[in-house]
């Protein structure tokens, strides 16, 4: 195996690796389709008077610490659900006091996808699109995200000053419950309560639930292209990350484990989170259901125990609902930091996600911090580069021989291996010498591919002049362009394959490539930018070296 042939090898690498992402797209768009086109009902009703998912709540499938009544769910509310309005530093929210659903929220900090001037919504319930988070009791005439509840006010704003912000409301049918939402100043989590008393005359066993509804629609700006993946994810102490793909849901190919006394369940979309965390240590029961056409629900059931008359329980649960940055995730619970997904080569990006952050802790752009990131891998891989470029080196120096041999022997390809060997073995070259360090540094390619992907730290991070965001592709395409020039220089510097087939698709093959590369991620190509110049670098002194001693020396 040449160099050239490496190089083919290589981009056949990438794209299998391209295309197999996109069939899991493919696989997820088919079991959408499937689930639409099914027999499912929606609720009937004004859409603003029965919610999406307005289904009964979940029934827990086996006792968790006391063993609960079958549930009775409340009642279908028939009035008009109204929009309690909550602003804080990072939020924008919106809480329906039908069930005291979060069925808005827009994050301050961070910009719309397709217009950065607007806030990025993570949940919303409009007419193509759902994502809100629920939760309820389950038990005799309890509570649940069907009910009504009513607040005090329409609004409610975190002032100066303020870091708490409490939102309260009382359930409407007179049974002493209420549903509580504690926002915190600077925080992504919010604190989902349930209080509730007994005022009945006999004991109630009650179970509480905390779910995400969401339907399949890919997140705004999602790219074919670079595809990511959008759905439900589970963790475990046990099992560890598990992503639920909507397909999987609708097979019943569940990977998790239904009780557990650890991890949490939420939602993955590309760069955001949504997840319920529960208290270390405590019974739970996860679950994933589609509940309707396209709408699946991903949550927990924790137990409330057993209520005697008069008596009164809170149970609550913390929410995320944010960015996934990784060091604060990794602080909240065990493994919510996996919800930045780098697949199987997490061993390499994790380290490589490491060095990017140091860096830009330094340099304040995370463009420089990918330059240098760049110059640190090459360093490390140098011993490995420059055998790899001094086999080809050797193999260009040796190239005139080689067409020599080529119209010595013409069509005897027998005869032509057996001298090229030859020829190898006397100017002490290793055909395969340029071939070992490149797969090597493969994997280190496509880690860094997905820590440029699934940084939310990159999104929307401006490098300089007309790059305004690192995780979009180049919106003039300057980046992509200069990689194919400088892939024809590394073409040149490389000795040309005898064959004439293989010479023409090395010639082709920067042009092809530049074009490909217009739809990835500004930062990737800046990585392979400042790859190939170091490259082209390394190799011009190698061969000027090599070439330089195998002129033969004038005798004065």
């Amino acid at each position: 195996m040449d160099s050239q042939r490496l190089v083919l090898f290589f981009v056949f690498t990438m794209s299998v690796f391209l295309l197999y992402e996109g069939w899991q797209r493919d696989l997820q768009a088919t079991a959408k389709t499937n689930v639409e086109t099914a027999a499912i009902p929606r609720p009937s009703g004004d859409a603003s008077t029965q919610p999406k998912g307005g289904v009964a709540p979940p029934v827990p499938s086996a006792p968790l610490t006391t063993p609960a009544a079958t549930p009775v769910a409340a009642a279908p509310v028939a009035a008009a659900a109204k929009t309690v309005k909550v602003e804080t530093d990072v939020y924008l929210a919106e809480i329906s006091t039908v069930g005291g659903d979060l069925v808005g929220l827009r994050l301050k900090k961070h910009g719309g996808t397709l217009d950065p001037k607007k806030n990025f919504i993570l949940f919303d319930r409009a007419a193509d699109h759902t994502y809100i988070a629920q939760s309820g009791l389950i038990g005799n005439g309890l509570p649940n995200h069907q009910s009504a509840y009513t607040v005090s006010a329409e609004s409610f704003v975190l002032a100066d000053g303020q870091d708490k912000l409490e939102v309260r409301l009382e359930a409407a049918d007179g049974s002493k419950g209420a549903k509580v939402y504690r926002f915190q100043r600077n925080s992504y989590v919010i604190d989902v309560s349930h209080e509730l008393t007994n005022s009945g005359a006999a004991p109630v066993d009650a179970h509480a639930y905390f779910q995400l509804l969401r339907d399949t629609k890919a997140p705004e700006g999602d790219s074919a292209m670079v595809p990511t993946y959008t759905g439900p994810a589970v963790y475990t102490d046990k099992e560890k990350f598990q992503k639920v793909a909507f397909g999987d849901i609708d097979k019943n190919k569940l990977p998790y484990p239904k009780t557990a006394n650890d991890g949490w369940i939420g939602i993955v979309q590309h760069y955001f989170l949504g997840a319920w965390l529960p208290k270390e240590g405590a019974p739970r029961e996860y679950y994933t259901k589609a509940v309707q056409a396209g709408l699946y629900a991903a949550g927990v059931i924790v137990p409330v125990g057993t209520l005697a008359p008069g008596a009164s329980t809170t149970v609550s649960m913390p929410l995320y609902a944010g960015p996934q940055e990784q060091e604060k995730l990794a602080a909240l619970a065990p493994g919510l930091e996996l919800a930045v997904d780098y697949g199987w080569l997490t061993v390499i990006a994790a380290p490589l996600f490491w060095v990017l952050q140091w860096v830009h802790g330094w340099t304040g752009n995370w463009g420089v911090a990918i330059i240098i990131l760049t110059v640190l891998i090459k360093l490390l891989f140098y011993p490995l580069s420059e055998a790899s470029y001094r086999s080809m080196a050797k193999m260009r120096v040796v190239a005139p021989k080689m067409q020599s041999l080529k119209d010595r022997y013409g069509d005897d390809r027998q005869r032509l291996q057996q001298a090229m060997m030859e020829l190898y073995k006397t100017e002490k070259i290793n055909p395969l010498g340029g071939c070992l360090p490149i797969l090597v540094q493969i994997p280190v390619f496509i880690a860094l591919y997905w820590v440029l992907l699934a940084s939310v730290e990159m999104r929307q991070a401006p490098f300089a002049l007309w790059i305004t965001d690192l995780s979009t592709p180049d919106p003039w395409y300057i980046l992509p362009v200069l990689m194919g020039a400088t892939m024809i220089i590394q073409t040149r510097l490389n000795p040309e394959p005898p064959d004439p087939v293989q010479a023409k698709v090395m010639k082709i093959m920067p042009v092809a490539f530049s074009i490909f590369f217009f739809f990835f991620p500004a930062g990737l190509v800046l990585y392979w930018l400042v790859n190939n110049i170091l490259s082209i670098a390394q190799q011009w002194k190698i061969n000027n070296a090599l070439e330089g001693a195998a002129k033969p020396v004038r005798k004065s």
